[in-house]
């Protein structure tokens, strides 16, 4: 593992480290969510983002303290390994890599609807849509951070602007009288809509896989995460508040499509197709490179054969990690199409997965951080925060319970074949 003492000399600096952030962040979500939370609490929606944005502040902040100190391809399992001992971090690594990359389908198959609802092909193809997506973000991937890196400051540079111009463009549409009534499913639906929106503000943890590529991480972290806050947060809140005024709701696959087609009839369509693409390959091209670095990551820590683990160090290209990121893509895919699963549930699957990884994160956060130093406090803040998120999951964190305890077993079977004596060799 590295360490974080001195400038570092990665090839990520602010303005790339800023585009990563943003768009692991603002992802997928302004694709779906805003409609889907408006579907869940109505008005109210627009209170969940606010809740959920602040909360993201601290949780936010933690991160960045902890990838600054231990720049490290293994992120919040680096973290949770340092502080809590190896069967922690083996869990931690399995609910981010099996249970949250159950969110990976989704955001291929997303890209998938956009494109069908735009040229008018059947939507059964979204799901080859899909993998042509993975196909391209695992072509990036394989070429290293270099390139990917400068894509994703090109592609996050459109998603805002055009972002920008989606909300614009909602202004006029927008009656006030759709505020009205504020709370049409009652506080139960703002807790639903605060747990959709754990898909959104998802993602600060996946920088941390990252963190040995950037160049002096004390000081680009905070600064790539402080501007990754305020540009997340105005864009779910505009996008949230558009939503409502607009009377565009979550009942349709293509929500964002349904919302510009009222507000640009014209070309909005277009518009809307092409924040899609820029989306998917943005959030793929984050996710992709963070999985294959966790992957060579467990393959150095001996939790998966060491075979995993070339192309792991900082500066190196983890393919032979990439293959099982990439089988695990199409995997997760197949399942996908073949359940014809709902959105909703996947969605809250992957932020149950999600809010354990965090809690898992803060814990040793509070831990490895010097004490009373200001990533400790926020720290300590977001164990609580994310304790909450952890308890509005209700029953869809079987899935990482049910990880964890796979984790346990290999840590069973692992002091098992250590106690077992070794029979002896013939000469």
């Amino acid at each position: 593992m590295t360490s974080s003492h001195g400038p570092s000399e990665g090839r990520i600096g602010l303005p790339s480290a800023s585009a990563l952030y943003i768009a692991a962040v603002l992802g997928t979500g302004i694709l779906v969510l805003p409609g889907l939370a408006a579907d869940a609490a109505g008005p109210a929606s627009i209170l969940a983002v606010g809740i959920v944005s602040i909360f993201s502040i601290p949780l936010a902040g933690t991160f960045a303290a902890l990838a600054a100190r231990y720049p490290d391809g293994g992120g919040v399992a680096t973290f949770v390994r340092l502080a809590l001992g190896a069967t922690a971090a083996r869990a931690t690594a399995y609910i981010f890599f099996l249970g949250a990359g159950i969110g990976a389908p989704v955001v291929a198959v997303l890209g998938g609807e956009y494109l069908a609802a735009f040229t008018g092909m059947p939507r059964e193809w979204a799901g080859f849509v899909g993998m042509g997506f993975f196909v391209v973000a695992l072509g990036l991937a394989w070429i290293g951070l270099r390139v990917s890196s400068a894509v994703q400051l090109g592609l996050t540079a459109l998603l805002v602007a055009i972002v920008v111009l989606v909300v614009a463009s909602g202004v006029p549409a927008a009656e006030p009288a759709r505020l009205e009534p504020f709370l049409p499913n009652g506080w139960a639906g703002v807790g639903v809509a605060i747990s959709l929106f754990v898909w959104a503000f998802s993602g600060w943890e996946a920088i941390t896989h990252w963190a040995g590529e950037f160049r002096n991480p004390r000081r680009t972290l905070p600064l790539a995460t402080a501007i990754a806050i305020v540009v997340v947060g105005a864009s779910y809140l505009a996008l949230q508040v558009v939503t409502v005024l607009v009377g565009v709701g979550g009942g349709g696959a293509v929500p964002l499509f349904d919302l510009v087609s009222l507000t640009i009839p014209g070309f909005g369509p277009a518009i809307v197709t092409a924040v899609a693409m820029i989306v998917i390959l943005g959030v793929l091209n984050v996710y992709i490179p963070a999985f294959g670095n966790l992957v060579a990551s467990l393959g150095r820590d001996g939790d998966l054969p060491r075979w995993f683990a070339k192309g792991g160090e900082p500066g190196g290209v983890p393919r032979r990690a990439l293959l099982l990121v990439a089988v695990q893509c199409f995997v997760y895919l197949g399942i996908y199409l073949l359940l014809q699963a709902d959105l909703t549930s996947f969605v809250l699957v992957q932020t149950a997965s999600m809010a354990t990884v965090y809690l898992l994160g803060v814990i040793a956060a509070v831990r490895l951080l010097e004490r009373y130093s200001v990533g400790w406090w926020m720290a300590v803040v977001s164990v609580l925060l994310v304790a909450g998120l952890v308890t509005l999951a209700g029953a869809h964190l079987v899935v990482p319970a049910i990880l964890a305890l796979a984790a346990v077993a290999v840590t069973v079977v692992k002091r098992a074949r250590a106690r077992t004596p070794k029979e002896p060799v013939d000469v």
